[in-house]
C-alpha cells in the first residue's frame, strides 16, 4: 500500500492510502477525488486523468510509453517533463509518499 496525495488546482490535499495493484487513477476515483474524471476508466484512451507529478517524483517513476506519451498530447497543458496520465502508473511500495497535481481542467 502507498500513501498516495493527490492536490486539487486550487490546493486541496487528499491523503489516501492506494493498495498495491491498483492504479493512481483508480485510487482517486475510488475516494472521490475530483479533478480526475477517468472517462475511459484507464485503457490510456483519453487523458482525462492527466496530472503534473511532484519535481521530487519525477525520475522516480517508470518511464512513459508510447501510447501514455501520444495520449498527453491531448492533455490540458501538458509539461514534457511533469505531466503522467494516473492510468498509467501502478501502484507499488515505491510510491509510497507520491504527490500528484491536477490540472485546471481535464479536456
Amino acid at each position: 500500500m502507498a500513501k498516495i496525495t493527490y492536490v486539487e488546482y486550487g490546493g486541496k490535499r487528499h491523503e489516501i492510502d492506494v493498495p498495491n495493484g491498483l492504479t493512481v487513477m483508480e485510487g482517486a476515483r475510488d475516494n472521490n477525488i475530483p479533478g480526475i474524471e477517468a472517462d475511459c476508466g484507464g485503457c490510456c484512451a483519453c487523458s482525462t486523468c492527466h496530472v503534473y507529478v511532484d519535481d521530487e517524483w519525477v525520475d522516480k517513476l517508470p518511464e512513459k510509453d508510447v501510447m501514455e506519451e501520444d495520449m498527453l498530447d491531448f492533455a490540458w497543458e501538458p509539461d514534457a517533463t511533469r505531466s503522467r496520465l494516473t492510468c498509467q502508473l501502478t501502484v507499488t511500495d515505491q510510491l509510497d509518499g507520491l504527490i500528484v497535481q491536477m490540472p485546471k481542467r481535464q479536456i
